[in-house]
């Protein structure tokens, strides 16, 4: 009924004209109209209310299936699963309706029935269809969940792991730390026995002497005897008996000498025991000398009190048999015993006295009698310690050895520890190697400009600002010595390239990097290795670093330093090498010679000689009139360095007191002949210090200075403005725009290996200029400037030099 009720109002709108129509030609059939009428209102009933679910389970998700009349029931019960290919629904739904009669409505009444049955089943099996799916979707994001927490729990794992890990590195580092205390001990001991061992052996090599001489004085006996038994024959007998007698006293002697060796060994040993034993007793000994001595001290005043007693006890029998005589006598004596009563008082006060003087005596001997016996029980408690010393002692000795044997099996375990770890070490290094040179290999094939970010350190001139940390560097794995982070106004500026120094690199280290790409050079290629960065970033000295001091030397000395060198090293295996050395400036878009001999003035030049850049069909550049110098050693181009360092434009600006106001071009081209193979390469190696950008407000440049400032801009606009038409692929270049491009455009369009250091400064009032820097270098990275390509098989060797 529902469905009835749903679908009632589409009725009229729907089939009014075909009612109409039907009255028209049928006429007076009315019960036939009603009965097509009350069929036809069930047929479209039937089939809104399957559309309409059909919409309501596209809406609902498939969840609206409770809605269903008996003909989709009975449907499926006489046709049970089927399954729709993609070709059924199309031709389902592309079904056109056919019938002989277009006015014969049961039969189009049917055909629309068995259409709606058709496509009630399809409905029904795309539900179907679409439950198994959630069903299936809601498996996958439960087995999901259940997989990110098992994720999730092996990371927790990891992590503990590692830090237990990280514990047990650090208690082995503690063992290790004591462990070496303890081998240094044990080496001190050693070192204690080995010298006395060297005294055993100079006293056993004195021994060796004594008995040398006596065998010495034993042998000029034995030949007076011979002698003696020439000159007396007739005592024969008694010899040979004094002879065994000799012999068995010589075994006697050599049995004794080997006892007495024995003897003394184990004598040694039990005087350095009794040495350290000795110590002990001797305190001990002192203290109970000491007590002993107050003892016996006490005990000659007790005897001394003794006697004192005796006589004191001695006299007072004499005085009681004094008074038993008195009393005797003192019927006879009255009258002397009044007389003499004074006296007795007398004497009974002084054996008062006696008596008072006893006690005390018999007090102070019990006093040292308690003494004695205190003494006596110290001195047991003080043997008692010495035997619990001497135990300590046994027990000290036997934790030495354990601790020696422990010592040398964790001695054991860290010399396993260790080589394990220089394995390792030498594994890392060689990975690294090889990560380079695949890294140098892939940069090759593409073509890309190689980039080398240099950050020079703090000068005192910047320890004003010095506190604000601007630049930082990423420790993590893949982004250690290739990543830098400028912070600009709390936003941080993330940079990568193929190698970063950080400011306490020293130029050993960065000519390391690059020292492969100076070989190329010898090997018949075309290599260009440019500074770029502001004014006052250290370009000039990480391109020629500071004269007179060895370890400043920048890359120029040390690539030709290094390219001397594998010449000689190269010439046992046939090789010759010639070496021609031009250099060059850019001064206000005018070539400068460095090395001519008629240069006065930079003015001159204007009026001069006109350098002229000209390239080859080959890919080389010349340049006009330039001077070349054929060079053979390295201290020749060291000489011309200087010659040209005095030659080149300096200024003082705001920024820095030594400013080079020009680009300065270092170029040796190189030619190599094989003798043996009939081989020959030609390589140039282009060295370029270029100068600094800098910004008016800062550099406060004015006059000359500034005419250079807007030349030096300009060309660097012009550098890139290159680099965007390269970076863009675009059809034409502007090398043509200034004579730095022009001159470096074999470098930057050819077939050459290019490398371009970017140096920046620290210093926070720097920080504009520092990222202008590192977006520029950025973008100079991106660009492909073709494969490297070697040159060999040339049989001509062009007296001008070329800059390809």
């Amino acid at each position: 009924m529902a469905s009835k009720n749903q679908n009632k109002p589409p009725l009229p709108n729907a089939h009014t004209p075909a009612r109409s129509f039907k009255r028209k030609y049928i006429g007076d059939e009315v019960p036939v109209d009603k009965r097509l009428k009350v069929g036809k209102h069930t047929m479209v009933g039937q089939a809104n209310g399957s559309r309409t679910r059909q919409a309501f389970s596209v809406v609902n998700g498939g969840q609206d299936l409770a809605v269903t009349g008996a003909p989709t029931s009975n449907a499926s019960s006489d046709w049970g699963t089927i399954e729709f290919t993609r070709e059924d629904v199309e031709a389902l739904l592309n079904e056109k309706m056919k019938g002989k009669n277009k006015f014969n409505l049961k039969e189009k009444c049917d055909q629309m029935m068995e259409y709606i049955r058709k496509l009630r089943l399809c409905i029904k099996w795309f539900q179907e269809l679409e439950g198994n799916y959630h069903v299936e979707q809601d498996k996958l994001r439960n087995l999901l969940e259940s997989a990110e927490k098992k994720c999730g729990e092996l990371e927790v794992l990891m992590k503990n792991k590692e830090e237990e890990l990280s514990s047990i590195i650090m208690e082995l580092r503690k063992n290790v730390s004591s462990l070496q205390e303890k081998f240094s001990q044990e080496e001190s001991d050693k070192s204690a026995a080995i010298d006395s061992l060297t005294r055993e052996r100079e006293a056993r090599i004195a021994a060796e002497r004594l008995h040398t001489s006596l065998s010495d004085d034993l042998a000029k006996a034995q030949r007076e005897a011979l002698s003696a038994n020439q000159k007396i024959s007739s005592l024969n007998e008694m010899y040979k008996r004094l002879q065994e007698y000799n012999t068995s006293l010589q075994q006697y002697n050599t049995k004794l000498q080997t006892e007495l060796a024995a003897a003394s060994e184990t004598l040694k040993r039990v005087e350095k025991e009794k040495a350290v034993v000795v110590e002990n007793l001797s305190s001990l000994r002192g203290h109970y000398n000491s007590l002993q001595d107050q003892f016996t001290s006490s005990r000659g005043l007790q005897e001394e009190t003794m006697k004192h007693k005796e006589a004191l006890v001695k006299e007072v029998g004499c005085l009681r048999g004094e008074l038993q005589q008195v009393r005797e006598d003192r019927d006879r004596h009255l009258l002397q015993v009044q007389s003499l009563s004074a006296e007795v008082t007398k004497y009974k006060e002084c054996t008062g006295k006696s008596f008072a003087e006893l006690d005390n005596l018999t007090i102070k001997s019990n006093e040292l009698e308690t003494r004695c016996s205190s003494q006596s029980d110290h001195i047991r408690t003080l043997q008692a310690q010495l035997e619990a010393a001497e135990k300590k002692l046994r027990m000290s000795d036997l934790s030495a050895l354990e601790t020696r044997m422990e010592y040398e099996e964790q001695k054991k375990i860290i010399d396993d520890l260790e080589t394990r770890v220089m394995d390792a070490e030498v594994k890392l290094i060689e990975g690294e190697k090889l990560r380079k040179k695949l890294h140098n290999t892939i940069l090759e094939l593409k073509g890309n400009i190689r980039v080398f970010c240099r950050v020079r350190p703090l000068l005192p001139d910047d320890a004003a600002d010095s506190e604000m940390k601007v630049i930082s560097y990423p420790t993590s794995t893949e982004a250690l010595g290739r990543a830098i982070d400028l912070m600009q106004n709390g936003q941080k500026h993330s940079f990568t390239f193929d190698k970063v120094f950080m400011p306490d690199a020293t130029q050993q280290d960065v000519f390391v990097e690059i020292s492969q790409l100076v070989q190329s050079a010898l090997d018949g290629y075309k290599v260009c290795i440019f500074a770029y960065g502001q004014t006052g970033s250290g370009k000039t000295y990480t391109m020629m670093g500071r004269p007179g001091q060895m370890d400043q030397k920048g890359l120029i000395p040390r690539s030709l330093e290094q390219i001397f060198e594998t010449k000689q090293f190269l010439q046992p295996q046939g090789w010759k090498y010639e070496m021609q050395v031009s250099m060059l400036e850019i001064y206000n878009e005018t070539i400068r010679d460095l090395l001519s001999t008629n240069r006065s003035s930079p003015e001159s030049s204007a009026g001069g000689k006109q350098y002229v850049i000209k390239h080859d069909s080959n890919g080389n550049t010349h340049v006009s009139d330039l001077t070349i110098v054929d060079v053979c050693s390295s201290k020749e181009v060291s000489y011309l360095l200087n010659q040209a360092a005095h030659s080149r434009s300096v200024g003082k600006t705001q920024m820095n007191e030594q400013s080079s106001r020009s680009h300065f071009v270092f170029t040796l081209r190189i030619s190599g002949v094989n003798e043996s193979t009939d081989q020959q390469v030609q390589g140039v190696l282009n060295l370029i210090d270029l100068a600094g950008s800098e910004r008016l407000s800062k550099s406060g440049s004015t006059g000359d200075r500034l005419k250079e400032t807007q030349a030096i801009n300009k060309s660097l606009s012009c550098l890139s403005d290159v680099i965007f038409a390269l970076a863009k692929k675009e059809d034409h270049v502007p090398f043509r725009n200034s004579k730095l491009t022009y001159l470096l455009q074999p470098c930057l369009g050819g077939d050459s290996k290019t490398l371009m250091f970017v140096n920046i400064s620290p210093d926070p009032s720097s920080l504009g200029e520092s990222l202008c820097s590192l977006r520029f270098a950025a973008r100079v990275n991106a660009c492909e400037i073709g494969v490297p390509r070697r040159h060999t098989n040339t049989r001509s060797f062009d007296s001008r030099l070329s800059y390809g």
